[in-house]
């Protein structure tokens, strides 16, 4: 995964800085080289010994790569009997104990492993850099004169950062084992190579432990240099794409005396954030947590989340010291991870014979150490398997400043750095510490971190990081083998012991210890002041926002020190916009009332869960609506009166069909026939008919169709009855499209979000709108009407302020149309406030033991005074409503017609025998038809007939048959 960093490059004020910095250090250095030369000393330094695998300590005076002549020193085409590199770290540090050790090991196996480097030994220069940025880069350029290779370190990232301009000159790569400061990614440091991990990755790590607890603010304690700043940096960074931020940088030098850090802890410990990210070196960092100890910061609602300086200063004990462990009680730590592989448990198994210097266990630097030594071997033995020569040459712009005092002629450029370092960057191995591959970005592939918890006398593992899918229980190569996935439900941790000793996470915040209470901005309203308003007695203000905010506040597990504000002059509403722009601001740490919330102003503040539902609505005069003299048609809709006709239409004709051959009343003339089917359909409906039924179908048809015509004769008397008595009230505004088509002047609360939103998002002009400030000049407006100056078609305003108006003035206006808006109340809090989360749960819960609906019920007063000409026009009977009786009726109608279709079809058949048809009828190649072609018109005359006719023919048609039979029978048999 290729991971890509954006380092601000430095103006050229810090590069003209950093040249006079460089500049000042090779004249120390060139002076210590003239006193050398006085001297003629030929004692090594203390701080510089010179090891070539199992070879007793030698002076590197005796070094058989230095060089011989003024113009370039170089080796024979064979290869090199000795190649140096150099080791430059602090001695006597907690990294440099463990780190010098695992080199010298390091060292020995690659001498010994007759597999590289082929009959080249491998010698290393150690230099110490004494803990001093200073001292440490003069050091640096003592080592490189030695014409090393490579170098291994430095672990300071000062130091990394002034010897990586030298080394880019001189082309010798440095493989820094130590320097975490993510800044050395960059570019510019082209021949620097890491061989440890980013503390980028170490500080997303942390950022998503945050996000992972729902911690929101931190406070960064680190060390005031290179490698604290730009970590921190990071961390900030990362914390902003989880919505989360540093709230306070707590700085000190990197050598802080202990009063220095107790006044920056006590100045920590006043502040909101509990959630401490310590950031320092490992050496003086235990302090922070002595002296947090000592002022009582390490007890419950504290959290405190240490980097990997903490699990390397640990890693180093052997055995546990209880004083140490008793200081760490709850603390989280980053190590970096290091798989269990073969390797690292033989380097373990090795360590006692390894360790010097009273130390006793190691780090993970001394495996990232030793992987360094073998990182430039093995890369050295690709590059003179490739032909690679090793050779040194002055550097000519060096020679420039001969003439000066400064000898730095000594310094020279490796010449095949450029080919090795390809080679170091190409190389691909597995190490005491993991793999060991790079990026594009020179970053160690596959990063990961184990999250570690101090408990008791140990460390307890509840965790992994990585890059590939964040906080998670499997190990990383587990992790590694599969896709990745940053999803919030993929994170996971054991269970964690805070400070304490409780497993419940810490809230992460607490209202600061400096005596200041919340400056809570209320609005002063001039009407509504049921709502929120002045008070002579404590607290100052009353109402019903007030009501619920303190309730609210009564249920928050810790307590809440406030202060009121009113916000406004009095005379006019304040600008509910303006209150909020000022708590994004910080002017306010919370506004509570009345504030409706929208998008724009969600954007720069944190609002609670709405306490109470709101939206736009429109109130209108109304007027008593004139009886109608058509009223009887308003209990149907157009379409039902249509089918019900249509329906009685259709019923009378099935019931003249199936009455028609056996009923004397259905028969006549046409005309009479006709007047009869439509007397017969509409006298069903007052069940007037004087015509009987006879035949069964007949009587199923109408029994059902009578049924139908109950149904819809009592819903049309309940309408007509509801409609001709119940008070009908209109209103020439009929909703909100209304005002828009119109020309009217609109009524708008004084200081509402509704006049940007009528102007802004309705394109109403600015010119229709009339500002109102209370109740009586709602009334007074619409009193007058739009014709008046002063006056307005209707009022636009929030629902609550529209339903206490019109409780007060007794439904005399009406709310017309629908809510064209969705929104509530909440109070406001800056971005990221946790009290704005805390707030939102106890609401929700005045709102589920019913805490808020008495709280509204004792403030607000409610009544229903809507006018919505849909509810008229949903009195009226549709068609949807009976479109189930009409298909039963319908479905009877069709099983009736196809009832008696079959049995005209049967009598038909049998009123038309089989007979012998004449030869002038006998047409040859023409089947022979069984039944007499008859024309229309005969089936029309049969099904006419009445049924008593039809079963005389049938009969006396059976009995004639019956004559004929034996004859024919006769005649049949006597045929020659």
């Amino acid at each position: 995964m290729k991971v890509f960093f954006l380092v601000n490059r430095p103006g050229p004020a810090l590069i003209c800085l950093k040249r006079i910095f460089l500049l000042l250090i090779f004249s120390l250095w060139a002076s210590v080289q003239v006193m050398g030369a006085t001297h003629n000393s030929t004692v090594p330094s203390s701080n510089q010994i010179s090891v070539a695998g199992n070879s007793s300590v030698s002076s590197s005076s005796s070094n058989p790569m230095a060089g011989t002549g003024n113009t370039s020193v170089s080796s024979s085409s064979s290869r090199p009997s000795v190649v140096n590199i150099g080791a430059l770290f602090t001695y006597n540090s907690v990294i440099g104990r463990s780190a010098k050790p695992a080199i010298l090991a390091a060292i020995e196996d690659v001498n010994s492993d007759k597999s590289i480097l082929h009959g080249t030994t491998l010698n290393v220069v150690f230099q110490d850099t004494n803990c001093s940025q200073f001292l440490g880069t003069i050091e640096a350029l003592e080592l490189i004169q030695h014409d090393v290779v490579a170098a291994i370190g430095p672990q300071s990232s000062g130091i990394s950062h002034v010897m990586s301009h030298v080394i880019n000159e001189l082309h010798v790569p440095l493989l820094s084992f130590g320097s975490t400061d993510p800044s050395l990614s960059a570019q510019q440091y082209s021949y620097l190579v890491r061989t440890t991990q980013s503390d980028y990755f170490q500080m997303y790590a942390v950022a998503d432990l945050v996000d992972y607890h729902q911690w929101r603010e931190v406070i960064a304690i680190f060390v005031d240099d290179d490698y604290g700043r730009n970590g921190i940096s990071v961390l900030g960074d990362a914390l902003a794409k989880n919505r989360a931020r540093i709230s306070y940088k707590a700085a000190f030098s990197p050598g802080a005396s202990i009063s220095e850090i107790h006044d920056v802890l006590l100045g920590v410990n006043l502040m909101e954030s509990r959630v401490y990210v310590v950031h320092v070196n490992p050496d003086s960092g235990l302090n922070i947590f002595s002296v947090a100890k000592s002022i009582g910061m390490m007890g419950a609602g504290y959290v405190w989340i240490a980097t990997d300086w903490l699990p390397s200063h640990l890693d180093t004990l052997r055995l546990p010291d209880p004083n140490i462990m008793n200081l760490l009680q709850g603390v989280v730590a980053i190590r970096h991870y290091t798989p269990d592989t073969d390797l690292k448990k033989k380097f373990m198994s090795r360590w006692d014979k390894l360790k010097h210097d009273g130390i006793s266990g190691f780090n993970s630097y001394a495996l990232y150490a030793y992987d360094s030594v073998w990182l430039a071997a093995r890369a050295l033995d690709v590059f003179l398997n490739e032909g690679g020569k090793i050779s040194f040459s002055k550097d000519p712009q060096l020679r420039d400043t001969n003439r000066s005092s400064l000898r730095l002629s000594s310094l020279h450029i490796f010449d095949g750095g450029s080919q090795y370092l390809k080679t170091i960057l190409r190389t691909n191995f597995t190490g005491v510490s993991g793999r060991i591959q790079f990026d594009t970005d020179k970053n160690l592939v596959h990063p990961a971190y184990d999250i570690l918890n101090i408990d008791g006398t140990g460390t307890r593992k509840v965790g992994y990081w990585t890059n590939h899918s964040g906080l998670s229980i499997a190990a990383p190569e587990i992790v590694y083998s599969k896709p990745p996935n940053v999803s919030t439900s993929n994170q996971h941790l054991y269970s964690i012991i805070w400070p304490g000793e409780t497993a419940k996470t810490p809230r992460g915040w607490i209202f600061p210890n400096n005596g200041k209470p919340l400056r809570i901005a209320v609005p002063n309203r001039v009407g509504y002041k049921d709502i929120v308003a002045k008070d002579k007695n404590p607290p100052g203000v009353r109402g019903f926002c007030i009501d619920v905010f303190e309730s609210a506040v009564v249920l928050l597990p810790y307590a809440v020190p406030r202060q009121y504000v009113l916000y406004g002059d009095g005379e006019r509403n304040p600008e509910f916009s303006e209150l909020v722009r000022l708590v994004a601001e910080n002017k306010y740490d919370a506004a509570v009332g009345d504030i409706t919330i929208t998008t724009n102003r969600t954007r720069i503040v944190d609002f609670t869960q709405p306490y109470l539902e709101s939206g736009l609505v429109v109130v209108a005069p109304v007027k008593e609506a004139k009886t109608s003299p058509w009223a009887f048609l308003k209990p149907f809709t157009l379409p039902m009166w249509i089918v019900t006709g249509g329906f009685f239409l259709f019923v009378g004709a099935v019931v003249w069909i199936l009455e028609h051959r056996s009923n004397h009343e259905f028969r006549g003339p046409p005309r009479k026939q006709i007047m009869t089917i439509f007397w017969f359909s509409f006298s069903t409906m007052f069940f007037s008919h004087r015509e009987n039924t006879v035949s069964t179908l007949g009587r199923l048809v109408l029994i059902i169709w009578l049924f139908v015509v109950l149904i819809i004769n009592s819903s049309y008397t309940a309408s007509l009855t509801s409609i001709l008595t119940v008070q009908q009230l209109t209103s020439r505004i009929e909703g909100i499209d209304s005002l828009m088509s119109g020309t009217d002047p609109i009524g708008i609360q004084d200081g509402s979000f509704a006049w940007k939103y009528l102007t802004n998002e309705l394109k109403i002009a600015e010119s229709r709108l009339v500002n109102l400030r209370n109740e009586e000049e709602y009334g007074n407006a619409l009193r007058l009407g739009p014709k008046v100056p002063g006056g307005v078609a209707a009022i636009v305003d929030e629902l609550p302020y529209v339903e206490a108006f019109l409780s007060h003035t007794k439904c005399q206006y009406r709310t017309v149309g629908q809510e064209f808006t969705k929104s509530g109340w909440g109070f406001a809090f800056p971005r990221d406030s946790p009290l704005a989360v805390d707030l939102s749960t106890a609401i929700l819960q005045l709102s589920e033991n019913g805490d808020l609906q008495k709280i509204r019920k004792k403030w607000l007063q409610t009544e229903d005074c809507s006018m919505n000409p849909e509810d008229q026009e949903a009195n009226r009977l549709s068609l949807t409503s009976f479109w189930g009786l009409f298909l039963i009726s319908g479905v009877a109608c069709f099983i009736a017609l196809t009832t008696f279709a079959l049995r005209i079809c049967c009598q038909y058949r049998k009123f038309v025998p089989e007979a012998d048809v004449g030869p002038e009828e006998v047409v040859p190649g023409t089947p022979r038809r069984t039944i007499r072609a008859t024309s229309f018109k005969n089936l029309i005359d049969f099904v006419d007939k009445k049924e008593a006719e039809i079963k005389q023919i049938l009969k006396r048609n059976r009995s004639e048959q019956n004559h004929a039979s034996p004859s024919s029978e006769v005649n049949f048999h006597s045929a020659p």
